[in-house]
């Protein structure tokens, strides 16, 4: 791995399946991968609908970023892929639970609807927030 960039891991989260790492740091910089609602205690897809399976994404997201030591309040930049863009609204209402927090501006973002994604589910997540540097 380079020594300008690290990957981030953690067991909260679903492992990577490929040739990937669940999160990048570089320097005060962190991107993560996309996020599916699997259960990383089950491997399993989470049972329910776009609430919930938003939900577990999220739960995924909040894992990795804490691995990295940093919130949804350090997040600028969030790429959301609906398998159907009807479901936008339902998981927008997850979505601010976790990205609109009191004293922090909401992440910039953008929302397509995808032609497929992995494991026919029904949202990806992924993002990218800035490290707050230990030295400040």
């Amino acid at each position: 791995m380079s020594a300008l960039k690290t990957a981030v891991v953690t067991k909260d989260s679903p492992g990577a399946i490929g040739p990937y790492s669940q999160a990048i740091r570089v320097g005060e910089m962190l991107f993560t991968s996309g996020q599916i609602p699997i259960d990383p205690a089950t491997g399993a897809v989470v049972e329910g609908e776009i609430a919930e399976q938003t939900a577990r994404v999220c739960e995924n997201l909040k894992a990795v970023l804490a691995a990295a030591g940093v919130g949804f309040a350090e997040v600028v930049k969030t790429s959301v892929f609906l398998k159907d863009m009807k479901d936008f609204a339902a998981m927008n209402e997850v979505y601010a639970r976790y990205f609109a927090g009191d004293g922090f501006a909401s992440p910039a973002r953008s929302t397509v609807q995808a032609a497929a994604l992995p494991k026919d589910v029904m949202v990806e997540i992924d993002c990218i927030a800035v490290i707050k540097s230990q030295e400040r």
